[in-house]
């Protein structure tokens, strides 16, 4: 996937130095929410067009004010917004946003959502527990979306839960590339591992990517944010691992995780993960823990704050963009993916 990217960036550059030309996206508009316009402004600028312009300001109690500053009438308009922390605000910013666009008789609009926030409720396994990934659904259709696209969702049913299209796009081959760039392919002591049994399938991919074996943690969660290591599925003696998650939040589960392969003898434990929440003091712990490499994508915002010397961020304005082009001039999307699961 990554020599894709690279040769369609690389047309968009030229075709944005000659001048709007012929890539199909002439009559699409890209606009972002605060959530993360400094990566709807890459996703622009991959594609080579000009960011939409809108105004987002708030009214003096704190309610969200907004404006589309240009016609959208019988466009096709994509939004990218991260529904990210602060969560409520991201996300009451986009419904606003669709009903915006909506009224201004724009044709079609798509929601790029790098990352989907209330997706760890995504199902029932308490009385009188709410979905809210199923909520968040339902608010966004009925706010007036034709699309959904979204990376790395915590429970793939989520796609499920929409009676419109959604692309769900995975950052695993740029994971994959990354670690075969670092000479960890087909390593004999490289062990892909699954912080937990939902994440087998990622991590399975990249083990098949990296040419390497598997490992499994089986935990369980006692409350939310607490985890209590089970057992350890695999071989990890004598090996470097690589845990592979969806998000990393507090980074309790990678932390412990990477203590307990420790304890059964692995040499050393890297991170990965799509979304670097990393909420509270979770940069600090990382920084401080025996892992010793953490790699994320840039799918939210990691502020100067977050940031750590352990930390790699790697670009996802070429996947977003790459995926955007697709859908618009109609091409195939899974074709990204071809070989990845």
């Amino acid at each position: 996937m990554g020599g894709i990217l690279e040769e369609t960036a690389i047309a968009a550059v030229t075709a944005a130095s000659n001048g709007y030309d012929s890539n199909g996206l002439q009559d699409m508009k890209l606009f972002a929410g605060n959530a993360h316009a400094d990566l709807g402004q890459k996703v622009a600028d991959y594609l080579g067009i000009e960011m939409g312009r809108v105004t987002s300001t708030r009214f003096s109690d704190g309610e969200i004010r907004f404006q589309v500053d240009e016609s959208a009438r019988g466009t096709d308009v994509y939004i990218v917004q991260p529904t990210c922390a602060p969560v409520n605000d991201t996300l009451m910013e986009l419904l606003i946003m669709l009903d915006a666009f909506r009224r201004a008789s724009a044709d079609q609009i798509t929601v790029v959502m790098p990352y989907y926030g209330y997706a760890r409720q995504d199902k029932k396994l308490k009385p009188r527990e709410p979905v809210t990934a199923r909520l968040v659904a339902d608010l966004i259709e009925a706010a007036g979306a034709h699309r959904v696209v979204c990376v790395d969702l915590h429970a793939e049913q989520i796609q499920g839960f929409f009676d419109i299209p959604v692309d769900h796009l995975y950052a695993g081959p740029i994971l994959g590339r990354h670690f075969g760039e670092q000479g960890y392919r087909e390593m004999d002591d490289i062990v892909v591992v699954s912080p937990d049994v939902a994440g087998v399938t990622r991590a399975r991919a990249l083990a098949e990517t990296l040419h390497c074996s598997l490992a499994i943690i089986a935990k369980r969660r006692p409350e939310p944010n607490k985890v209590d290591i089970v057992e350890i599925i695999g071989d990890v003696e004598r090996k470097t691992c690589i845990m592979i998650d969806d998000m990393i939040d507090t980074g309790g589960s990678i932390i412990q995780g990477a203590e307990a392969l420790l304890k059964r003898g692995a040499t050393s434990v890297m991170a990965a993960c799509t979304h670097a929440v990393f909420s509270g003091n979770a940069s600090q712990r990382l920084q401080d823990s025996v892992v010793s490499q953490v790699v994320a994508l840039d799918t939210v915002p990691i502020p100067s704050s977050k940031q750590f010397p352990k930390l790699t961020i790697l670009p996802s304005a070429p996947l977003l963009g790459e995926a955007i082009k697709r859908i618009h001039t109609n091409g195939s999307v899974s074709g990204l993916f071809d070989g990845w699961r």
